[in-house]
């Protein structure tokens, strides 16, 4: 199959540091070259990849030397995947809504993941006008906003197996990704401090929560069980992971789906999370981690996390969330889309199904 992976232009692929819809297009872009396929990716420059790479930056936006435009990048992206449209017998968005009003002119199977949160303003008279566009979720709980859309599936964000894996932890919890109040780092602290256990936290500022992060957090950093590590990448990030007694959730969102809960389970990681979105459909309790409703609830369970195998946690994670089987979610959602694109090109008319052949060793 020939296959385009659009990317958003922020970070590379896979991102050096934090980027969480990058390292998933990544994840899936290299598994779907090790099956077989013809994969271009569309991405910045500094993305590596063993797929056949376009970009129309040579670096990540932002990380760039030289201030750019955003917006501007994706439209010349989205220019010059038309002019090459008649390579592909599908095309793969990861770049939110901003191609809407193109691919409905497109003339070409497409399908786009929705990475993000979708109980913004505007959303549902967004999918009134574009009820047609064929989406994918990352978890059930993120259709809740938008249940009437063309959903054709739900493809849990995948990893690779290979992740360190690690029998005998450290004494510390980790906070890992992003200071925001959504992602809860003050409830990560007072769990930790209500239950006196030492908290590692590694995760990124952006210029929109630093006046957040320098009243709510920075004041807190100098406690002795409080370590801040700043923004950290591989291989920094999965040996944190690794050496973690527990992995801190506490968010106060509809997460679509967590990355970083599946990260630290593929290392034998357990996770404590809040209930919110997608965490009940990523976290079994009592196996992988255990999911609470409360700072004190949470406390709780940190008492609780040897009680866990790490290793049962490691085959749960094994068993859902690997590239694997993300890629063969998506390569079904791809023949469902193109059966459908060639049923509405055809109408009353079934479409063709090859007869598998069954390829035999004759006798001696």
């Amino acid at each position: 199959m020939r296959i385009a992976q659009v990317s958003p232009l922020i970070e590379s692929v896979p991102p050096q540091t934090y980027g969480g819809i990058e390292r998933v297009v990544s994840n899936l872009t290299e598994s779907l070259v090790k099956e077989g396929h013809d994969v271009t990716l569309f991405a910045s420059g500094d993305s590596k990849t063993t797929a056949d790479l376009y970009a129309v930056v040579q670096q990540s936006l932002r990380l760039s030397q030289s201030p750019r435009d955003p917006e501007i990048a994706q439209i010349i992206q989205l220019e010059k995947l038309i002019q090459m449209r008649d390579r592909f017998d599908i095309i793969h968005f990861h770049i939110e809504t901003i191609h809407y009003p193109l691919v409905r002119h497109l003339g070409i199977p497409h399908v786009t993941t929705l990475h993000s949160r979708l109980d913004r303003p505007d959303v549902i008279s967004l999918y009134e006008e574009f009820p047609e566009v064929p989406v994918v979720s990352i978890s059930d709980a993120q259709r809740c906003f938008i249940p009437d859309a063309n959903w054709v599936s739900t493809v849990y964000n995948g990893i690779p197996v290979n992740e360190k894996y690690n029998d005998s932890p450290g004494d510390y919890l980790l906070f890992l990704g992003r200071f925001c109040p959504d992602k809860g780092p003050e409830e990560a602290i007072d769990i930790a401090l209500k239950s006196n256990t030492h908290l590692k936290m590694a995760a990124k500022v952006d210029v929109t929560d630093k006046a957040y992060f320098e009243s709510r957090i920075k004041p807190f950093l100098e406690h002795p069980l409080i370590e801040y590590l700043g923004e950290v990448g591989e291989p920094q990030k999965s040996e944190l992971i690794c050496g973690a007694r527990a992995l801190l959730f506490p968010i106060k969102w509809p997460e679509p789906f967590g990355l970083v809960m599946t990260e630290a389970m593929a290392c034998g990681t357990p996770v404590i999370a809040f209930m919110e979105g997608s965490v009940p459909e990523v976290v079994k309790p009592g196996v992988s981690g255990f999911i609470v409703e409360t700072v004190q609830e949470a406390v709780a369970a940190v008492s609780k996390i040897s009680q866990l195998d790490r290793r049962l946690c490691r085959k749960y994670f094994e068993n859902r969330f690997t590239c694997q089987h993300m890629a063969q979610g998506y390569l079904k959602t791809y023949q469902n889309v193109l059966a459908e694109w060639k049923r509405k090109a055809n109408p009353g008319k079934p479409v063709f199904k090859p007869r598998t052949m069954l390829h035999q060793q004759r006798s001696p």
